[in-house]
């Protein structure tokens, strides 16, 4: 008998032990911080600790800037060719057709945003790094001819490296091609806004990214024509703190204003109504 000592029994964790899968948590790129993906889907993946802004499809911005199940996709049909036969590009262009899930580097169509209609086209930088090619350019110049016609605004989402190196001056090309339509715009009083993410660079900040009545930049986008590297070794100087940012620019009167993802949607709204000049809305919390 055990009348002077204790005998312990084994305790019996009456909690159960939750398995919480690797794949439910995300980063910041930029400050670590680590939270449950669904928080960052909420917050349109941006940092609830430091509000970063990480990148986006070009999908998810269709949804933003149009109300629900008003977009319609216009001019999918239109394929990528070969013009150069440059290396390996075909087979490049059908692997990434595969991985992205798109024909090529823009998403153009029609739909609605708080009841109004406009026309909007998104780029994809999943897609070859939203590089420039003719069908990018062939679609943006068909969506703002459709916005002459119909007297329909045209709102841009820009996210690109640059120009598509494998189609060579046929790339460069498209600048020509949608700058002046996009000019035609502002001739005939329709609305454009352009809405500069990370990063806008090369032959897309020099045509249409930088030709809006109003443009709109996302915290912290890379916006420029050639990268801080190239510049630095080109001039032979150091530069200013936060070059080339959409704060920098938005300084130096370069963008109009700096727009939290969160309020893009009010925001594009806001503007096309008052340029239109119809009636204002509230926004809905």
């Amino acid at each position: 008998m055990a009348w002077f000592r204790k005998d312990r029994k084994a305790r019996t964790s009456s909690r159960e032990k939750l398995e919480i899968p690797a794949d439910a948590w995300d980063k910041c790129d930029e400050c670590g911080h680590v939270d449950l993906r669904e928080k960052f889907d909420r917050a349109l993946q941006v940092c609830p600790n430091c509000g970063y802004h990480k990148r986006i499809n070009s999908r998810k911005y269709i949804e933003i800037l149009t109300d629900p199940d008003s977009f319609e996709e216009l001019f999918e049909n239109i394929r990528p060719v070969d013009p150069l036969r440059f290396e390996s590009y075909a087979d490049r262009l059908v692997a990434t057709q595969k991985l992205v899930g798109m024909a090529d580097a823009v998403v153009t169509g029609a739909g609605t945003l708080t009841g109004v209609p406009l026309h909007v086209a998104a780029m994809e930088f999943a897609f070859m790094g939203g590089s420039m090619g003719s069908v990018v350019g062939e679609k943006i110049a068909r969506l703002t001819a459709l916005s002459l016609k119909k007297k329909v605004a045209l709102v841009i989402v820009s996210a690109s490296g640059g120009a598509r190196m494998q189609e060579g001056v046929l790339s460069l090309m498209q600048m020509a091609k949608t700058s002046p339509l996009i000019s035609q715009l502002r001739d005939q009083g329709i609305p454009y806004i352009s809405i500069l993410t990370n990063p806008t660079t090369g032959g897309v900040s020099a045509s249409w990214a930088m030709q809006g009545d109003i443009n709109l930049a996302e915290p912290g986008a890379l916006i420029g024509f050639a990268g801080p590297r190239v510049i630095k070794q080109t001039i032979g100087q150091d530069l200013p703190k936060g070059f080339q940012t959409s704060e920098f620019l938005v300084e130096h009167g370069m963008v109009d204003a700096v727009v939290p993802r969160s309020d893009l949607a009010d925001t594009v709204a806001r503007l096309i109504r008052l340029m239109q000049r119809r009636p204002a809305f509230e926004a809905v919390d």
